[in-house]
């Protein structure tokens, strides 16, 4: 069993590193405002000190400041509208046909899920702040760990040789900074730690950094460790691979350029790595995701602890917000029996992915019974859906230390989503075989218990985007897709209040890319607005 990367071990050093990058982060319009901690070469007495600043990179994916769950370490943004999953899913997921989020009151949910939004809104300001600050992580890192430095600091022999391992990976984090600032804005401020601290960064567009990303993620294959070879929560060859097979499953998005050929390529790098599908599904989003089955298929997480990482996270909002205003079913999910009351349903047209066919499929969570498929009314928490496919349950009985704040970790990667890549790129014209894209859209089904198999004629491309739904919906992908099928903007595709009209209306297609929030351009004179907001 892998041993768990313990980010919680290190939360004093974590937030120690974020103030001194005072100038740097500035330049990538953050500003974070923690005045109790400061980061000096007394931090590096301890060689231990480097892994555990490695840490804070990866601990920006999950938390948000110092002073617990509902503290932000950056300035004037608050930790609800700026935990990396959290905003993740949202731009991903609550843009999509996916959810609903019934308190509209909550900053920048109603524009998101009505697909109305500006650059005024809190939640990408949130994103696109949370994103640079991996990146400035990152850079910062790499400039303490230089050569020259360490010399100068006089690090042993056996520390240099995980220096290199932990460089490669703080660049691997800051490829997935870009890898989405690419996806959700189509730029970013870009900035690496060759640049000097106080410059103004230049901005790069998605052509640039595509380039970028590929060709720093191929850079590091090296030093990366091996798939499956990493402590848990840290991310290995794998995870570069991942990053690269969902680029070129896009690519034509991104660049206009075919590389379904080399999605394949990397799907087969993952799949040769020893993963397998965990024996039931729902032990990819239980409370022990870390220890059951789940570790032999998720390829990357973003860490949750009840106790010692508290924070507003992906897993926590979907767990709490599961718990139905009818139901109060969450003594069932290891939450409070009436939870959030009702924050979260799903929109009718993921519903209707589950048909007959999937009455006993175990992806099929869904809460019907006394309940209207319709959402006439965001604010009606009785209407819609409910569905229980995350929990603070452990897969062998028993809960979650808290009640509010789960051990779920969101699965960012998994093996299903490269199973089903490698089917879409294969039909898409990659290459590969039928016989393998077959076999791979079975086992998952065969996984979830459903016997209706499908045969070659039904492996077509319209069917692999149902099956994503069915499979992936809520871990942050469904906005993607959709662009990548031409049916989240324009008319050819419309769900429950997409566009802000009930039964749903047409976007214009530069919503495929979200605006650079207002705020971001006024620290970069460099960045301009995406066309047409």
């Amino acid at each position: 069993m892998k041993t768990r990367f313990k980010i919680n071990k290190t939360i004093g050093f974590i937030f120690l590193f974020i103030v001194s990058l005072t100038s740097c982060t500035d330049d990538l319009n953050i500003t974070p405002k923690d005045d109790q901690t400061t980061l000096s070469e007394e931090l590096f007495t301890s060689e231990a000190a480097y892994k555990q600043v490695l840490a804070g990179i990866y601990a920006n994916l999950a938390l948000t400041g110092t002073d617990g769950a509902g503290s932000s370490n950056l300035k004037n943004i608050d930790a609800g509208t700026s935990q990396f999953g959290r905003v993740l899913l949202y731009v991903q997921s609550l843009s999509a046909d996916e959810m609903i989020w019934s308190y509209e009151n909550d900053p920048g949910t109603r524009e998101i899920q009505r697909n109305i939004w500006t650059a005024q809104n809190p939640l990408l300001l949130g994103m696109f702040s949370r994103a640079h600050l991996s990146v400035a992580l990152a850079n910062n890192f790499l400039r303490e760990t230089t050569d020259a430095k360490l010399d100068a600091r006089n690090v042993s022999a056996a520390t240099r040789s995980q220096i290199t391992t932990y460089r490669a990976e703080a660049r691997l984090m800051r490829a997935m900074a870009y890898y989405y600032m690419m996806d959700i804005f189509g730029k970013a401020n870009f900035a690496t730690e060759e640049d000097a601290i106080n410059s103004i960064p230049a901005v790069y567009d998605r052509a640039q950094l595509f380039t970028f990303i590929e060709n720093e993620l191929k850079d590091i294959d090296a030093d990366l460790v091996a798939p499956r070879q990493n402590e848990y929560g840290r991310a290995d060859k794998a995870v570069a691979y991942m990053i690269l097979a969902k680029m070129y499953l896009n690519a034509q998005v991104y660049i206009a350029t075919d590389r379904y050929a080399d999605c394949i390529t990397y799907c087969d790098k993952i799949t040769d790595g020893g993963y397998s599908l965990a024996t039931n599904y729902l032990h990819n989003f239980m409370a022990d995701n870390n220890t059951n089955s789940a570790t032999n298929e998720i390829i990357f997480p973003i860490v949750s602890d009840g106790s010692t990482t508290q924070n507003y996270g992906p897993t926590t909002v979907m767990i709490n917000g599961e718990v139905g205003s009818l139901e109060e079913n969450g003594t069932a999910l290891g939450v409070s029996e009436a939870g959030w009351g009702g924050a979260l349903r799903i929109r009718k047209q993921l519903a209707n992915l589950f048909g007959s066919a999937f009455a006993n499929d175990t992806r099929n969570t869904i809460i019907s019974a006394n309940r209207p498929i319709e959402i006439t009314d965001i604010s009606d928490k009785d209407t819609g859906y409910v569905i229980t496919k995350y929990s603070n349950a452990k897969s062998t009985g028993g809960f979650g230390i808290d009640q509010t704040f789960v051990d779920t970790d969101f699965p960012l990667f998994r093996l299903a989503d490269v199973y089903l890549m490698y089917a879409e790129a294969h039909l898409r014209g990659g290459g590969g075989t039928q016989t393998k894209a077959l076999g791979y859209v079975n086992a998952l089904r065969t996984r979830a218990n459903n016997t209706n198999t499908i045969s070659s004629a039904g492996l077509t491309l319209d069917f692999i985007l149902d099956e994503r739904a069915r499979e992936l919906h809520w871990e942050a992908h469904r906005r993607q897709d959709l662009i990548r099928y031409n049916k989240f903007t324009g008319g050819n595709y419309n769900w429950t209040w997409k566009g802000n009209g009930s039964n749903g209306i047409s976007l214009p297609t530069y919503f495929n890319l979200y605006p650079i929030p207002t705020a971001s351009m006024a620290a970069n004179p460099n960045l301009t607005q995406n066309t047409g907001y």
